[in-house]
């Protein structure tokens, strides 16, 4: 049954081994289901139905993975991503979350006409090794900052923006127990470390009556009525819907490839050449996830690191991905436990994310400060403005500038140049 459509046999792999692999990255990402609607409710949709949205669009998408290209990569919504729509699409659009849906499902369509086209290679291929690493980085950070001020220990201050909070909150402490509790059970190789600590936090919240406890642990999903194919693409300026749409199309190519990379080369799935097999359709099916996510009520879907945790658990096939997808198919059940899960329980998990997304910036050459410098500025740009879209551009055009400055012009190419004039005139018009 599973040896004709995976080649399972092929790829030196059985179908026991493959369901182990895809209950191991189910249970690393699963918390994902318990941190997006979390997020998205900050731009006022309904958690039900992003929670369905979350669950729904990451097994169909996976599914897709799983099937079409073979591979064994989950997918859900991003994390980074998510923020971006929530902290900063959103409030840029005059708080229109169905307008950022539809820049979503506009960048998803963009991303299928790249991915089937020699411009996906060139566009990827044309961006600096250095500002990839500062923007995985900086969106990092921007989580980071998100998840401490959830958290507690991060608050507003009129005089130095950000100060620290009452640490002595019980709230502020169950976060920071669940934030070492993540990272004790990370070093120690747990799977499922990041949901364990949330559930952990939760029951803690519950007990100390922080949280209600919820009615049952399952029930039947909430109505997705609320998000679905609720996309509008006008009632904002232009140029606003158009930097949306290209920074959510540059940030999931950028986030896609080097996930797919990674883990297909750990799981030994690179041809000869370093080029991925079945690349083509892995990008289209990312891509094409974006729109459907869109289209149920959540932020860009894409590729998760998280898989690597199943192929080192001997995932080789798209069955992996076909299991991964049919767990989130009954997680939709569990809509009563994830309502009763407080922010300040999956702050910690925001910080995790970062963590793993910051490691990058020690392969940036720092002894060049052509490279090094823009790197820095795009990744401390992202958090302190709020904007991953304005960090990005000003990056851009830090690189471009020093290069051309101190006489290395042609290291600037004509993606570069381009993308760093197109934010100079968004700044200038602004």
């Amino acid at each position: 049954m599973f040896e004709r459509p995976f080649g399972l046999k092929a790829h030196g792999t059985t179908a026991r081994r493959e369901l182990l692999a895809g209950a191991t990255t189910f249970l690393t990402m699963a918390y994902i289901m318990f941190v997006n609607p979390q997020i998205l409710s900050h731009a006022g949709m309904d958690k039900g139905a992003v929670f369905v949205a979350t669950c729904a669009a990451s097994a169909v998408t996976t599914l897709l993975m799983g099937l079409y290209a073979n591979l064994p990569v989950a997918l859900a919504p991003g994390m980074g991503l998510n923020a971006y729509f929530a902290f900063a699409v959103v409030p840029a659009l005059g708080g229109d979350w169905r307008l950022a849906l539809g820049c979503v499902f506009l960048s998803g369509i963009l991303f299928v006409l790249i991915s089937i086209t020699p411009a996906r290679e060139w566009l990827i291929n044309a961006i600096p090794k250095s500002l990839k690493l500062a923007i995985a980085a900086g969106i990092g950070f921007f989580l980071a900052l998100i998840g401490l001020e959830g958290a507690g220990i991060v608050v507003a201050s009129p005089a130095t923006l950000v100060t620290q909070g009452l640490l002595t909150d019980p709230k502020v402490l169950i976060a920071a127990g669940a934030f070492v509790l993540m990272f004790a059970l990370a070093a120690r190789g747990v799977i499922g470390a990041v949901l364990i600590a949330i559930v952990a936090a939760t029951a803690a919240a519950i007990l100390l009556h922080l949280s209600p406890a919820p009615a049952a642990l399952a029930s039947l999903p909430p109505s997705l009525a609320p998000t679905f194919l609720q996309m509008r693409f006008t009632g904002a300026a232009e140029a606003t819907i158009a930097l949306a749409v290209f920074s959510f199309l540059l940030i999931d190519m950028l986030d896609t490839s080097g996930t797919l990379t990674a883990v297909a080369h750990q799981a030994k799935l690179l041809e000869p050449d370093g080029r991925l097999k079945n690349a083509r359709r892995a990008l289209t099916a990312d891509a094409v996830g974006t729109m459907i996510g869109a289209a149920l009520g959540t932020s860009p879907v894409t590729a998760y690191i998280e898989s690597a945790s199943g192929v080192q658990a001997g995932g080789r096939t798209g069955l992996t991905a076909v299991v991964v997808a049919a767990l989130f198919v009954l997680s939709l059940f569990l809509a009563p436990l994830a309502s009763a899960v407080p922010a300040f329980a999956t702050a910690p998990a925001l910080v995790f994310v970062a963590a793993l997304m910051a490691k990058g910036l020690k392969d940036i050459d720092w002894d060049d400060m052509t490279e090094a410098a823009p790197a820095i500025v795009t990744a401390l740009a992202i958090p302190f403005t709020y904007s991953i879209a304005g960090g990005i551009g000003i990056g851009f055009i830090a690189y471009a500038a020093i290069k051309i400055v101190s006489g290395r012009w042609r290291d600037v190419n004509a993606a570069v140049a381009i993308i760093a004039l197109a934010f100079a005139a968004k700044i200038a018009l602004e």
